[in-house]
């Protein structure tokens, strides 16, 4: 049977701000997850950067809902996609220094990732759907 894996990975984008704070979690953890941060630097390394403002509304950012499928097991699973600090995975807050939500950020809705886990099998993750946060009033 022949598995079917994407070879290159699909176009993603981030917001500017965002990057950003990525680039100086990836720096700060090197030493201690230099696998996640190698992945997470790679990846803002080739995303399109935006403004907030000109975000589409249908791309994994922080604090984003996702709902995946992980196409290793059929698994569909919905994360928020958090900083390390917030991250709770009980209540389903993913944090971004993990394989998965590394692999997730700069997604947009349909697309699917080829993406290493925790014990460096590729595994292909499917992006179902995606929601913001709903903004604070001024």
């Amino acid at each position: 049977m022949t598995t079917r894996k994407p070879r290159r990975r699909p176009s993603i984008h981030m917001i500017d701000v965002e990057a950003d704070a990525l680039a100086e979690l990836a720096v700060s953890v090197e030493k201690r997850m230099p696998d996640v941060a190698a992945l997470l630097t790679d990846e803002i390394s080739r995303a399109t950067i935006h403004t907030a403002a000109a975000m589409p509304r249908d791309i994994v950012t922080m604090s984003s809902r996702v709902d995946f499928i992980d196409e290793a097991n059929g698994a569909a699973r919905s994360i928020q996609l958090v900083y390390p600090h917030d991250a709770d995975i009980a209540a389903g807050r993913i944090s971004i220094l993990t394989p998965i939500g590394a692999g997730l950020i700069g997604l947009r809705r349909g697309q699917s990732i080829s993406w290493p886990d925790r014990d460096g099998r590729e595994r292909a993750l499917s992006v179902v759907d995606v929601s913001q946060p709903a903004k604070a009033a001024s």
